[in-house]
């Protein structure tokens, strides 16, 4: 984030972030910085820095933030989130900006697969008559192989 287009800020971006769930203390931050040097995934991958993420998504840069792969770095350890001196709920901000991006169509490759694996087949991991022939040697129900009723669930997203 070397140089910024004025003509890309979001003016309404702050407000709509906390007017969200996990967006309301958003404005307490006062860049203190000890969300940054609390986060374990800061201290092995420098591209995740909470504050900036913060300032970012503050100063109105939705596109930059909400495209970025570092808002998908958050382990939700809530190491950051207990240390803030101004309560911010930095996890919950975390999930916000991650629910905001994955309605504009941004994920990654392995969320967006598994997106389409549940909305598919009605849970993460696929079942077929293989694992239902070994659910009944150990006397377990078979399980249906499709639930279709997990797509109504599911919001039209952009790809």
């Amino acid at each position: 984030m070397d140089n910024i287009n004025l003509d890309r800020v979001d003016s309404s971006f702050k407000k709509e972030l906390a007017s969200q769930p996990g967006g309301e203390t958003i404005s307490a931050c006062f860049t203190c910085r000890t969300c940054t040097a609390s986060c374990p995934i800061t201290a092995v991958n420098d591209k995740f820095n909470p504050l900036r993420i913060i300032r970012m998504a503050l100063y109105g840069l939705k596109e930059e933030v909400l495209t970025s792969d570092f808002i998908w770095l958050c382990s939700t350890c809530y190491a950051c989130q207990e240390r803030c001196p101004q309560g911010v709920s930095i996890t919950e901000f975390m999930t916000l900006l991650k629910n905001l991006a994955v309605k504009e169509g941004n994920m990654p490759t392995g969320i967006r697969a598994q997106r389409d694996t549940i909305k598919g087949e009605g849970r993460i991991y696929p079942i077929d008559d293989f694992d239902n022939k070994k659910r009944a040697k150990v006397a377990l129900p078979a399980i249906p192989t499709s639930c279709n009723v997990v797509e109504k669930l599911f919001p039209p997203v952009r790809n």
